[in-house]
Protein backbone atom coordinates (compact mmCIF):
# COMPACT_ATOMS: atom_id res chain seq x y z
CA UNK A 1 0.00 0.00 0.00
CA UNK A 2 0.98 3.67 -0.82
CA UNK A 3 -0.47 6.51 -0.73
CA UNK A 4 0.65 10.32 -1.88
CA UNK A 5 -0.93 13.78 -0.63
CA UNK A 6 -0.14 17.25 -1.29
CA UNK A 7 -1.38 19.28 1.81
CA UNK A 8 -2.67 23.26 1.14
CA UNK A 9 0.56 24.42 1.91
CA UNK A 10 2.30 22.57 -0.72
CA UNK A 11 3.60 19.50 1.41
CA UNK A 12 3.50 16.44 0.22
CA UNK A 13 3.21 13.40 2.41
CA UNK A 14 4.54 10.06 1.74
CA UNK A 15 2.83 6.85 3.56
CA UNK A 16 3.04 3.04 2.88
CA UNK A 17 5.97 1.41 0.51
CA UNK A 18 7.28 3.26 -2.12
CA UNK A 19 8.42 0.61 -4.40
CA UNK A 20 8.58 -0.60 -8.46
CA UNK A 21 4.47 -1.11 -8.21
CA UNK A 22 3.78 2.34 -7.09
CA UNK A 23 6.80 4.56 -8.69
CA UNK A 24 4.26 5.47 -11.20
CA UNK A 25 1.96 6.29 -9.00
CA UNK A 26 4.27 8.63 -7.18
CA UNK A 27 5.70 10.21 -10.35
CA UNK A 28 2.83 11.55 -11.57
CA UNK A 29 1.94 13.52 -8.88
CA UNK A 30 5.15 14.62 -8.16
CA UNK A 31 5.55 15.81 -11.84
CA UNK A 32 2.56 18.25 -11.03
CA UNK A 33 4.38 20.08 -8.81
CA UNK A 34 5.94 23.40 -10.33
CA UNK A 35 7.95 24.94 -7.49
CA UNK A 36 10.13 24.48 -4.36
CA UNK A 37 8.80 21.28 -2.31
CA UNK A 38 9.49 19.91 1.22
CA UNK A 39 8.93 16.01 1.45
CA UNK A 40 7.17 14.38 4.43
CA UNK A 41 8.69 11.09 4.81
CA UNK A 42 7.13 10.07 7.75
CA UNK A 43 4.49 7.61 7.23
CA UNK A 44 7.07 5.64 4.43
CA UNK A 45 8.03 2.95 5.74
CA UNK A 46 10.08 1.75 2.74
CA UNK A 47 11.76 2.83 -0.37
CA UNK A 48 12.72 0.63 -3.14
CA UNK A 49 15.45 1.78 -6.13
CA UNK A 50 12.52 3.00 -8.14
CA UNK A 51 11.32 4.88 -5.49
CA UNK A 52 14.90 6.59 -5.55
CA UNK A 53 14.16 7.30 -9.13
CA UNK A 54 11.25 8.97 -9.14
CA UNK A 55 13.20 11.15 -6.77
CA UNK A 56 16.10 11.56 -8.94
CA UNK A 57 14.02 12.69 -11.62
CA UNK A 58 12.27 15.36 -9.55
CA UNK A 59 15.56 16.74 -8.13
CA UNK A 60 16.81 17.10 -11.85
CA UNK A 61 13.18 18.53 -13.10
CA UNK A 62 13.20 21.60 -10.02
CA UNK A 63 16.82 21.69 -9.83
CA UNK A 64 16.59 22.69 -13.92
CA UNK A 65 13.93 25.07 -13.09
CA UNK A 66 15.71 26.81 -9.89
CA UNK A 67 13.78 24.99 -7.87
CA UNK A 68 14.82 23.02 -4.23
CA UNK A 69 13.26 19.87 -2.66
CA UNK A 70 13.96 19.34 0.88
CA UNK A 71 13.45 15.69 2.65
CA UNK A 72 12.12 15.69 5.82
CA UNK A 73 10.63 12.96 8.98
CA UNK A 74 12.56 9.97 7.71
CA UNK A 75 12.70 6.47 9.63
CA UNK A 76 16.06 4.97 10.30
CA UNK A 77 15.57 2.34 7.32
CA UNK A 78 14.28 5.13 4.82
CA UNK A 79 17.59 7.46 5.63
CA UNK A 80 19.58 4.28 5.01
CA UNK A 81 18.56 3.86 1.49
CA UNK A 82 18.96 7.08 0.94
CA UNK A 83 23.23 7.32 2.25
CA UNK A 84 23.82 3.78 0.95
CA UNK A 85 22.90 5.21 -2.62
CA UNK A 86 24.71 7.90 -1.78
CA UNK A 87 21.91 10.18 -2.42
CA UNK A 88 22.21 11.97 0.93
CA UNK A 89 25.01 14.00 -0.68
CA UNK A 90 22.29 15.58 -3.41
CA UNK A 91 18.91 16.05 -1.51
CA UNK A 92 18.48 18.43 1.82
CA UNK A 93 17.48 15.90 4.49
CA UNK A 94 16.08 16.71 7.65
Amino acid sequence: MFDIKISEDGTVFLAGRLDASQAEKARSVLNSLGRSVTVDFSGLDYISSAGLGVFLGLRQRLDEAGHRIKLINMNKHVRDVFRYAGMDQLFEIE
